[in-house]
């Protein structure tokens, strides 16, 4: 009668074993794409425990509700380790042009390697991600 209980225990949990996978399978697969803030490898990149392409990630994040969330509070030298590299003049020429033109022109600011991708500095921290794009 015990190995009964048992066995009826362990098929119990095999079958939601299967639901659970099957399901963040599903949500991964079909819900979401690579592209979508939602992408599970997005999320695991952002908590630091999946190596996601730098250059996708920044991507990814123009369509996350929460990125300030990647920089806002660290230092330059986080920032940097996070990804890849920042510098403090862009050398895109049309970033430049939306840097010069902004009302950040003349505050501390970095960019984010090659990108749009612009964070604002305040006393040697992060206090703001802003996207450099369309002025």
């Amino acid at each position: 009668m015990k190995q009964t209980a048992l066995l009826r225990t362990l098929r119990w949990f095999v079958a939601a074993t299967v639901i659970v996978v099957v399901g963040v399978a599903g949500w991964q697969f079909v819900v979401v794409g690579a592209d979508d803030p939602r992408d599970l490898r997005y999320q695991a990149w952002k908590l630091g425990l999946y190596s996601l392409r730098t250059d996708a990630a920044l991507n990814v994040m123009i369509s996350d509700s929460h990125r300030d969330s990647l920089v806002v509070g660290k230092t330059r030298e986080e920032i940097d380790r996070r990804f890849g590299s920042v510098s403090p003049v862009p050398g895109n020429t049309y970033v430049k042009h939306c840097y010069e033109n902004s009302p950040y022109r003349g505050t501390s600011v970095l960019f984010i390697r090659n990108s749009n991708w612009m964070v604002r500095m305040k006393d040697g921290v992060a206090a703001g991600l802003v996207l450099a794009k369309g002025c």
